[in-house]
Formats: C-alpha cells, sequence, structure tokens
C-alpha cells in the first residue's frame, strides 16, 4: 500500500493511501484517525475522511507542517487485516421503494431487463460500507453496490431531490439526507432523517459504518415519518463474516 504526505495550502495536510477503493484501504483511515484523535493533538482541529485519503485540518500558529509531517508518518506503518471475526457497526435503514417514492425504479429495472422486485431484492440484499461523507452535509457515499444493477446517472439531473431519497449513480448508491438537486437515480425514500443539526452528531451515519437497507410499506412509512428526527434506527454490531453481499 503505497502512502504519501502533502501539504495542502497552509493549513491542512492530506495522507493518499493509494487509489484503490476498497475496505482494506477504508479501514486503515479509520483506524489512522482513531490513533490521531488518541494523541490529542490540540493543533489539529478537523479529520476529513474520502475515498482512499485523509485531510487533516491544523493550527499554522499552533504547529509547523513539517512539525506535524513527522508525527504523521509513523502512523503509516500501522498494519490492518480484515478478519471475518472482526466486528462492525450496521445502521438498517427503513426504504419505501418504487412509485412516487421511487420514481426512477421501473427504469433501472427495464435498463437490466430486470423485475422491479428483483431489483429491489439485488439493492436490500447487500450491506453497504460507508466510504465518505460529502457533496452535502451528511450525504453518505456507500460501496459494495451489486453491479447486476449498476445504472448511469440521469442525462439531466432533477432541480429538486427529497430528503431520503435513495438513489444509484453508476455502481455507487446512497441517500440524500435533504432535498438537494442531484442527478441519482433516485428508486426509494426513507422517512428517516439523516441530518439533523439539534442531534449530538448531526448526521446519522458515519465513515466505517455499514448501510442495511430493509424494505417497508408505506403506512410504516408514514408511522416512522410521524417521529421526525426523534426515530432512532435498528442499530447492530456484527462480524465481518456475517455481512451480506
Amino acid at each position: 500500500m503505497t502512502h504519501t504526505i502533502s501539504p495542502v495550502g497552509d493549513s491542512a495536510i492530506l495522507i493518499s493511501f493509494g487509489d484503490v477503493i476498497c475496505p482494506t484501504i477504508n479501514r486503515k483511515i479509520q483506524r489512522v484517525i482513531e490513533t490521531i484523535q488518541d494523541m490529542k493533538n490540540p493543533a489539529i482541529y478537523e479529520l476529513i475522511p474520502a475515498y482512499t485519503s485523509l485531510m487533516i485540518q491544523y493550527d499554522a500558529l499552533a504547529c509547523s507542517y513539517a512539525e506535524l509531517k513527522s508525527k504523521l508518518e509513523p502512523l503509516l506503518a500501522i498494519t490492518v487485516d480484515i478478519s471475518e471475526e472482526d466486528r462492525v457497526t450496521v445502521i438498517e435503514i427503513p426504504t419505501l421503494y418504487g412509485g412516487d417514492y421511487g420514481p426512477d425504479l421501473s427504469f433501472v429495472a427495464k435498463y437490466h431487463n430486470m423485475s422491479e422486485h428483483e431489483v429491489i431484492t439485488i439493492h436490500s440484499g447487500t450491506d453497504y460500507l460507508v466510504y465518505m461523507l460529502g457533496f452535502i452535509p451528511g450525504f453518505a457515499y456507500l460501496g459494495g453496490m451489486d453491479p447486476r444493477i449498476a445504472t448511469p446517472r440521469l442525462q439531466a439531473p432533477r432541480q429538486s431531490i427529497p430528503a431520503g431519497s435513495v438513489g444509484i449513480a453508476g455502481e455507487q448508491t446512497g441517500i440524500y439526507p435533504s432535498q438537494s438537486p442531484g442527478g441519482w437515480q433516485i428508486i426509494g425514500r426513507t422517512p428517516v432523517v439523516m441530518y439533523h443539526l439539534e442531534r449530538e452528531s448531526p448526521s446519522l451515519l458515519s465513515a466505517g459504518q455499514y448501510v442495511r437497507y430493509v424494505p417497508i410499506d408505506e403506512e410504516t412509512f408514514h408511522s416512522i415519518e410521524a417521529n421526525g428526527h426523534a426515530y432512532t434506527p435498528v442499530s447492530r454490531v456484527i462480524k465481518v463474516g456475517e455481512l451480506r453481499g
């Protein structure tokens, strides 16, 4: 695994872990984040993980680039092996597929010569790794989608997509945490509030967790929706070997 450390402007450092998107690199990034947090360096004020890199924002008046780089370099020696006995957190996201809630489900099904039920079964039959958050606050980029339902983005993005919409773009899937423009194929919607400022951690999901979509009916959708951000999705800690997909 190739590692590089480089400056970003005058108050950030970028650690690159290669150019391959995979669970092993994601786990390495999470381990480095945990180690940096344990250091409790007051000069470091934000850690921003991406698919294959970690950006570290720091107070350049309290610590120079050279000083911080020297403290970070030993962390690159951390080794990570993913064992089937390792434990991960899986967040269950109840999702209503199709109809007005998933206007592109029929297109995705026709694109792959499948029934809508087959698309739902495949999409909800995988546990997706949260690689990073981005685009808008709380938007989680999820990896591991079955290539059988990989579908190109819309040719013309929509001006407004409802909060909670579940979409597909290429081999990625994700959830719009708030109303937003977007070009993903929308196949369903969750009533779960994915991002809310009144919560201790505004974003429901964080990098390194897994998402499991659970199909629901419209009655259940509205029942959950009525609870607003007070609704807490089921969260499970399971072994890596128990992940689906």
